[in-house]
């Protein structure tokens, strides 16, 4: 037989036990699918969470007051020994390969203009924060230069502040209160967008040296420092902590987090996420390989006549190997197409009808699909096939 003869018997075979062979292959159809949907909901939010953290750069290095390896969360208790200071970011600013550093105090206010008024987020900063967050104003100018320790009622809105509290109104020389304080707008920030489901445009930026008073606290929430470029970022990280610890008696009361650190973090438990989520629509596969086992034994146990016969007139043991291997093969693979197709359909629907869940197939898990599906019909498919070969025709022919 040569190979276009022994594919053709093969597709025969499977078109005579139709329903047989659908069941089969519904195995494997339902394991790509699982896998490939699955894989899919995990690398669409793997690239959009990267995406969300990378919209701010990736050279920022963030210090955090606390220690994140006795105190949990840094700084979600409140002050330490060594709170971080507007010193502590003064110090900063001075080593070598730190381009603008920005030291932060924030909490919730009330943000009134002319009756109305929104209970929003107020972010205290200084002049560098734009660079250093990769923002733009869109309108009027930022906080100015000057020593953090001293600022003038200024106010920058977010664009969504700015809609809610003036709508269509220039709101540049205006004036709102901010927790009944009186500050005057001279700018409006560019729409930045969501970030992890929070509107970073509903916020207010003011100076960091009049936030710390109107939320009552006399330290900073965090520092973020600006590296020149990610080659320098370990370098600058070593002194971070050398200077801080040295302010601070001693004492590594702080915690310091690069965003390549995070970010590799991020990346490498959402892929293990996605890994053992997929292994569990893999045991679909395993179901689908024996299915495939079962049908070809029953397959050869139902031809000897027929393999006897082939073999009486001549078919050698690699050709009669070949036909059944062939039909497994054919089974799982067509399995796999179809169930490829199955999960990549239900992924973008899910997509249509949930247009926040991000979805995405790489091209790699396509390949790996349909090379496993070919896998499982060789595993489920060689030892019925290898039985099928070794038969003697003469025994074979008479056990019909």
């Amino acid at each position: 037989m040569l190979f276009d003869d022994v594919i053709r018997q093969a597709a025969r075979s499977i078109s005579g036990h139709r329903q047989r062979s659908i069941l089969t292959m519904l195995g494997i159809v339902i394991g790509i699918a699982s896998v490939i949907l699955l894989t899919s909901l995990g690398e669409g939010l793997r690239i959009y969470i990267l995406a969300q953290f990378t919209q701010f750069g990736t050279n920022v290095v963030a210090v955090n007051p606390g220690k994140a390896e006795t105190t949990g969360i840094p700084g979600a208790l409140g002050g330490t020994l060594h709170p971080l200071r507007l010193g502590d970011s003064e110090a900063l600013r001075r080593i070598r390969g730190v381009e603008e550093v920005v030291p932060i105090s924030m909490g919730t206010a009330g943000v009134e203009y002319r009756g109305k008024e929104r209970n929003i987020f107020i972010y205290g900063v200084t002049s560098a924060g734009p660079e250093v967050w990769k923002m733009n104003v869109r309108a009027g100018r930022f906080l100015p230069a000057g020593d953090a320790r001293y600022g003038s009622p200024l106010a920058v809105l977010g664009p969504t502040v700015k809609r809610e509290l003036f709508g269509e109104k220039n709101a540049l020389g205006e004036h709102v209160r901010i927790g009944g304080q009186r500050f005057l707008v001279i700018g409006i920030m560019e729409s930045k967008g969501q970030f992890l489901g929070f509107d970073i445009d509903d916020a207010v930026y003011i100076p960091v040296a009049l936030a710390m008073p109107l939320f009552n606290q006399d330290e900073l929430q965090e520092i973020d420092v600006l590296v020149a470029n990610s080659s320098v970022v370990d370098r600058v990280v070593a002194q971070v902590k050398a200077i801080l610890t040295e302010r601070h008696g001693g004492e590594e009361d702080f915690t310091v987090t690069t965003q390549t650190g995070m970010l590799e973090t991020l990346d490498r438990i959402i892929r293990i996420i996605s890994l053992a989520v997929a292994g569990i629509g893999g045991i679909s596969l395993l179901v689908g390989a024996i299915g495939i086992l079962t049908m070809m034994w029953i397959s050869v146990n139902e031809r000897t006549e027929e393999i006897g016969l082939a073999k009486a007139i001549g078919a050698t043991r690699g050709q009669i190997l070949a036909l059944f291997l062939s039909e497994a093969i054919i089974l799982s693979g067509s399995g796999g197409a179809l169930g490829l197709l199955a999960g990549m359909g239900l992924a973008n629907l899910l997509h249509l009808a949930i247009p926040a869940l991000h979805v995405h197939t790489p091209l790699a898990y396509v390949i790996l699909a349909l090379v496993v599906s070919l896998l499982v019909g060789i595993a489920g498919g060689i030892l019925p096939a290898r039985r099928a070969a070794a038969l003697d025709p003469i025994e074979a022919l008479a056990a019909e």
